[in-house]
């Protein structure tokens, strides 16, 4: 082959038990993907969360939430619907959304986050 695939990057898994230690305490924004393994939409959204998840390491956290398995985040936020991506800020939850969004988008918002800290 003339070409390789690039290696998957390690996106972090959020889950019931390590929410309060990895986003409720982070020190920088934290960019959440509340996902599900059968979700036609998640499955596009999820190759940008990874590439997200990288080009943002030390910068901000990106992680991904299967819904499936934490069923406590997602009765506790909520969730009717995925893919739903949340922006928490300093512990707190500070933007919602529903659907796919824009990898450029998504980096805006970040951004923003990320040079108002």
């Amino acid at each position: 082959m003339f070409w390789k695939k690039k290696p998957k990057y390690p996106t972090t898994q959020i889950t019931d038990a390590n929410f309060n230690e990895l986003v409720a305490k982070s020190e920088v924004p934290v960019l959440l993907d509340f996902y599900a393994d059968w979700c036609g939409p998640c499955k596009m959204l999820g190759p940008i969360i990874d590439e997200l998840a990288e080009e943002y390491e030390g910068k901000a956290l990106v992680a991904k939430v299967n819904t499936e398995i934490n069923p406590g985040l997602s009765q506790h936020f909520q969730i009717k619907s995925i893919p739903v991506m949340m922006i928490f800020n300093q512990g707190k939850l500070v933007e919602q959304f529903k659907g796919l969004v824009p990898k450029p988008n998504l980096e805006e918002i970040l951004d923003e986050y990320i040079n108002n800290d």
